[in-house]
């Protein structure tokens, strides 16, 4: 069951217009956090992705199961359940609680460093190469949108403030930096 500010920063996402992919990013982040405290294991980062994800389906969030090719039949078919579950469907049967048990028993055996700062790194350089340019820059275009004015202002000062920033000399830099400063 995920926690109520889970849920809550969820619903916020989603009032914000914001991706159904963004909202089932804090069903993850959630995740990372238990698997951080020590609740439970996961062998890779990807299972640690997907425990969230199919979290994220059942709490009712309008993340369709993946198209046909993209993962395995099995993966494909959990999605749909967990998809289908939160969208109002009873469940086929009542969940085994000795299989439950099993499951979890399991994953307090796995390690931590599935969520490490660099595990979680790797996976999102890993995937982010197996998208275009041009889809990478349409998620940023589209991320742009749903900023507003103020956190647009705020990530162009950081740009700035960033190291090797083009077109600044090192006395802009530093002024850009005291600007930021005092705002």
């Amino acid at each position: 069951m995920p926690e109520k500010e889970t849920m809550e920063r969820a619903h916020k996402d989603k009032r914000e217009g914001k991706s159904p992919t963004t909202q089932a990013g804090e069903f993850v982040r959630e995740e990372m956090h238990h698997i951080r405290k020590g609740k439970h294991g996961a062998r890779s980062t990807k299972q640690a992705i997907a425990i969230g994800l199919s979290k994220a389906r059942r709490a009712g969030v309008d993340l369709p199961p993946p198209r046909k090719g993209k993962t395995s039949e099995r993966t494909r078919r959990s999605a749909e359940r967990a998809y289908a579950r939160g969208h109002g469907e009873p469940p086929k049967r009542a969940p085994s609680a000795k299989r439950s048990r099993a499951i979890h028993r399991a994953l307090e055996r796995e390690g931590s460093s599935a969520a490490s700062h660099a595990a979680l790194a790797k996976q999102a350089h890993t995937a982010a190469r197996q998208r275009t340019a041009q889809e990478r820059s349409a998620a940023a275009q589209k991320a742009v949108q749903t900023k507003g004015p103020s956190k647009r202002h705020a990530a162009a000062l950081k740009a700035v403030r960033t190291k090797g920033h083009a077109g600044l000399s090192r006395a802009a830099h530093k002024a850009a930096r005291t600007r930021a400063a005092h705002t």
